[in-house]
């Protein structure tokens, strides 16, 4: 039914919502009987007068609702909602629960959220939840009050996650926190101060970056190899501007998946002992590998903050994080963290440690790792023949764009056909010459297999085309 022409004078809001809104209607009053195909994205947007951008967010959003299945290059069309349930492939594990979510499902207003690597959705929610219900029968008053102690537990959790290659915190050492990046800030809050400067790795998670500035701090920039910091250019960093803090990432380097070498851990150790610089040491993707490498922690105990957390490996919404300190700084460390968030919540800091002493927590990431792995095996086979860089773990790839694509531009271009993905911009921490090219995609949000494929298949489409892409939007 490539002639169908949809009437969007009635409804309000964005004209994308109304056209997704009036496909969802006259596929209920049978205008669009199953099977039958919708227009090409082009054409429908040439016939009514939009961008083609429009048509695709609308597409999306209906394949979001589980109303159409779409290939590029065979079109789009209208689902049997009786014999084509809309389900999780069955080899993945089933949620527990469903229900009308479809407009949470992985996609941010329709729109594949490809630009996000928390851990998939694999059901964690059933075992999340005995846990919560036990931690409010066992502790009602945890409910009604602030924190105003820390239990050991909370901290010896902390030290079972973080630990790595026979290196463990000292429980009293470490820090309960909401997450990796307040574990950061409150690091940087507590141990510099406004005009300070924070080193980085030139290509890093920029948002600790952006919140160091926020507090007054200054950021700048070391230069980035395939093995990690260049220790050359750290050294003349630190000999030059005298950094108070650096912030590295040692394992699954974000976004370049570089993993430092025990001799490159060494050499920055060094450096930063020598000039007095206090590291942070961020092990998010780390506890994804089944073999961390020893930790900048282990060579470097006396200066260096491990971080860690859920959000990778178990689940973003309980906001689990942990800092394990060097020696007699934790109660500092706890008190910034209280001063930067407002305080721990006993229900998450309980949980956090349930999880992960109750070994919930560990066979979550195994199922983790291995849905991760399935969903790499389709990246490699989408992109197969790009030049791009991945790991078996690791939840994104890191993708070379074919001339004559900009980063940016392919970010934009990639949003206006329903597919959220990230430039190298949002993983520069400052000012640089250097251009990579490159965009960041990630995988694991996206629940469903088939709308997976859909993303993958789209921004493929994209880099074999580069030219058509640019009168996507506008």
């Amino acid at each position: 039914m490539t002639n169908w022409l949809p009437n969007l004078t009635e409804g309000s809001g964005p004209l994308y919502l109304r056209l997704a809104d009036r496909i969802e209607s006259d596929i209920a009053q049978g205008v669009l009987p199953p099977g039958s195909k919708l227009p090409p994205q082009r054409d429908l947007a040439y016939d009514i007068g939009v961008t083609i951008g429009t048509i695709g967010r609308a597409y999306a959003l209906v394949r979001e609702r589980g109303l159409v299945t779409g290939e590029v290059g065979r079109g789009t069309y209208v689902l049997d909602r009786v014999t084509t349930p809309h389900t999780l492939p069955p080899d993945a594990p089933q949620p527990a629960f469903d229900g009308n979510r479809r407009s949470m499902e992985g996609s941010t207003g329709g729109r594949l959220v490809m630009d996000s690597t928390s851990a998939p959705e694999l059901g964690q929610s059933e075992a999340i939840g005995r846990l919560f219900a036990d931690i409010v029968r066992d502790h009602p008053e945890g409910l009604v009050d602030y924190t105003r102690s820390w239990p050991m537990d909370w901290r010896e959790a902390g030290s079972r996650w973080l630990s790595a290659d026979g290196w463990a915190p000292d429980p009293r050492c470490v820090v309960p926190t909401v997450g990796v990046h307040a574990s950061a800030m409150a690091v940087i809050a507590a141990m510099s101060s406004p005009g300070d400067k924070i080193a980085f790795e030139q290509l890093t998670y920029c948002s600790i970056a952006r919140s160091a500035n926020l507090m007054g701090r200054r950021s700048i920039v070391v230069k980035l190899d395939a093995h990690g910091p260049d220790p050359e250019d750290f050294e003349r960093v630190c000999g030059q501007q005298h950094p108070k803090i650096a912030f590295f990432i040692p394992s699954l380097h974000n976004p370049t998946l570089n993993i430092m070498t025990l001799k490159r851990r060494k050499e920055i150790a060094e450096i930063a002992r020598r000039h007095n610089v206090w590291l942070i040491e961020d092990s998010i993707y780390g506890a994804l590998l089944e073999d961390p490498p020893t930790p900048l922690s282990a060579l470097l105990p006396e200066r260096t903050f491990h971080i860690g957390g859920l959000s990778k490996t178990v689940a973003a919404g309980v906001r689990g994080g942990w800092v394990a300190c060097p020696a007699n700084l934790a109660p500092r460390i706890q008190v910034a963290h209280k001063m930067v968030t407002g305080g721990m919540p006993f229900m998450l800091a309980e949980l956090s440690a349930r999880l992960v002493l109750s070994g919930a927590a560990d066979s979550i990431r195994e199922a983790t790792r291995v849905e991760i792995e399935a969903r790499q095996a389709m990246v490699l086979d989408a992109f197969a023949g790009l030049d791009l860089v991945s790991h078996k773990r690791a939840p994104f790839v890191w993708v070379k764009l074919p001339d004559p694509w900009l980063s940016g531009t392919f970010k934009q271009a990639a949003a206006s056909e329903g597919v959220l993905v990230d430039d190298e911009d949002e993983y520069k921490p400052g000012r640089t010459d250097e251009v990579y090219h490159r965009i960041r995609v990630g995988f694991s949000i996206v629940r469903r297999h088939d709308d997976l494929k859909t993303g993958l298949s789209i921004i493929r489409r994209l880099l074999d085309n580069p030219n058509a892409g640019y009168d996507s939007y506008g």
